[in-house]
């Protein structure tokens, strides 16, 4: 079965919150899965590359056979077709990761595409570092009351038997 992924990663910081955002498409465009997942804190390179990884992971268990994977990172792009030389050791094991998930393949072809030809799986990863920002400020939506002594405050009309 022929797909196209659509994989981009980001970081608010480098190093800051990371996220990955994956969309995988069947021959005709329709979606068949997505991927919007906080990775915790880490470089953008390494949210692109772990981006890339779990998108093979998923295309492969979708029953891919053919696959084209467009990204807008033009450094993961040219390291995994050989263009680029790979100086982190970091990087260089995901590259190792991401081209032994890409044998699995009948064929597999990496594209560099502009950002905006890949604003599908970007909205993904910016759903994904705002859910996690939200979670972690949780509890700081409403400040806490100074005033509050932890008993139940009374009701409009009404006078607490307590004070």
């Amino acid at each position: 079965m022929p797909a196209t992924l659509h994989a981009d990663g980001g970081a608010r910081g480098n190093p800051g919150p990371a996220a990955i955002g994956v969309l995988l498409r069947d021959s005709e465009g329709a979606e068949l899965d997505t991927i919007s997942r906080s990775i915790g804190e880490t470089t953008n390179n390494v949210a692109e590359y772990t981006a890339v990884i779990e998108g093979l992971k998923l295309a492969h268990a979708r029953g891919v056979t053919d696959l084209e994977v467009k990204l807008d990172s033009k450094l993961v792009v040219r390291q995994l077709n050989g263009e680029w030389k790979i100086k982190s050791d970091v990087l260089r094991g995901l590259a190792v990761e991401a081209k032994r998930l890409l044998n699995r393949f009948r064929s597999a072809k990496l594209e560099h595409v502009a950002r905006g030809k890949n604003s599908d799986a970007d909205k993904l990863v910016n759903q994904a570092l705002d859910a996690a920002q939200v979670g972690e400020l949780g509890a700081q939506w409403m400040p806490p009351d100074e005033e509050d002594d932890g008993r139940p405050k009374p009701g409009p009309g009404q006078t607490s038997l307590l004070d």
